[in-house]
């Protein structure tokens, strides 16, 4: 399977990415669902529409977000699991031949592990990871609103762990809310 990191990452356009993912995904026991395609698109548009994207590989970043939350389990999980899910998910992501710095860029998709020096990519993962999260329904509560999502993180998610794209991030959701469809 170790060619599966060179194949996944050697393609660049994210609608293909997804389809293999989506195909690969019960052959190599991962989680791949909705909330992840979710998380990626926010990804996506945050890297195009600002200039973070000039600074990190795009593709880089989306392929992590579309893998590092590969061993996430849905529903109920005990807080061990919700603890190590993401170290677990970036060892078997090495066991598919992604090299360390891919793997840590998974890892740190939270702040369990506690990985320092955080890599840039893993702060973009963080930010989707966490606002996408909070606005989808889950089983014990309704989604939130953008703007309550965003406050939420301000107060207790990066009150002591501070992300080097918060700033932009809250700028980028402000920005996309005004957009009139």
């Amino acid at each position: 399977m170790e060619e599966f990191a060179e194949y996944i990452l050697n393609e660049e356009d994210l609608i293909a990415k997804e389809e293999i993912i989506y195909f690969l995904a019960p052959k190599l026991g991962i989680n791949f669902d909705k909330a992840t395609i979710f998380k990626t698109e926010i990804a996506r548009m945050f890297l195009e529409y600002t200039d973070i994207g000039k600074e990190l590989d795009e593709n880089l970043v989306l392929t992590a977000c579309l893998l590092c939350n590969c061993k996430k389990i849905d529903g109920p999980q005990s807080l061990e699991s919700l603890h190590s899910y993401a170290k677990n998910g970036a060892e078997f992501l090495s066991t598919l031949g992604f090299d360390k710095r891919f793997c840590k860029i998974c890892e740190e998709v939270n702040r369990y592990s506690g990985s320092h020096p955080r890599e840039p990519e893993s702060d973009i993962l963080e930010l989707v990871d966490n606002f996408g999260g909070m606005l989808l329904d889950r089983p014990e509560r309704a989604g939130y609103t953008p703007e309550k999502a965003i406050m939420q993180m301000e107060l207790e998610t990066f009150k002591t762990n501070k992300n080097r794209y918060f700033e932009q991030f809250k700028e980028f959701v402000q920005m996309m809310q005004e957009v009139e469809v």
